[in-house]
């Protein structure tokens, strides 16, 4: 049996530990992203489950790191989190001389965060 090289040292350990952590908490954060559904009887229903959950991880994923940075509680929040405080706005979409404005309810106390975001969002580089 071949040892790995300073793995018995407390560092090793603990660094393959953190990393584990790290992976576990993906797993969680899929699971509440949708796949905790899984597994169906059918393979399609359970492959079309998953093309559609992942996406959905990554995207939260994306929208923390690149536009609530700074935010306090957002910038980590989990997805339940963020699905009470951002996903499901209090808001209306309304038309005017050809333009569609959001309307967003004053009183909502995570208006400022979601705007911020918002403009984060709108002022990166297009993809090319």
């Amino acid at each position: 049996m071949t040892r790995v090289r300073g793995s018995h040292q407390i560092q090793w350990l603990d660094a393959l530990h953190r990393h584990h952590a790290v992976v576990e908490d993906h797993v969680r954060t899929n699971k509440t992203m949708g796949l905790h559904n899984l597994p169906s009887k059918s393979w399609q229903v359970n492959e079309a489950w998953m093309l559609t959950a992942n996406p959905a991880a990554d995207l939260h994923a994306w929208l923390r790191l690149l536009t609530l940075h700074g935010q306090g509680d957002l910038a980590d929040a989990e997805p339940d989190t963020m699905r009470f405080r951002l996903y499901h706005l209090p808001a209306r979409l309304a038309k005017h001389a050809r333009r569609r404005w959001l309307r967003i309810e004053t009183t909502w106390p995570w208006a400022g965060a979601f705007t911020l975001a918002w403009r984060r969002l709108t002022a990166l580089p297009a993809v090319t």
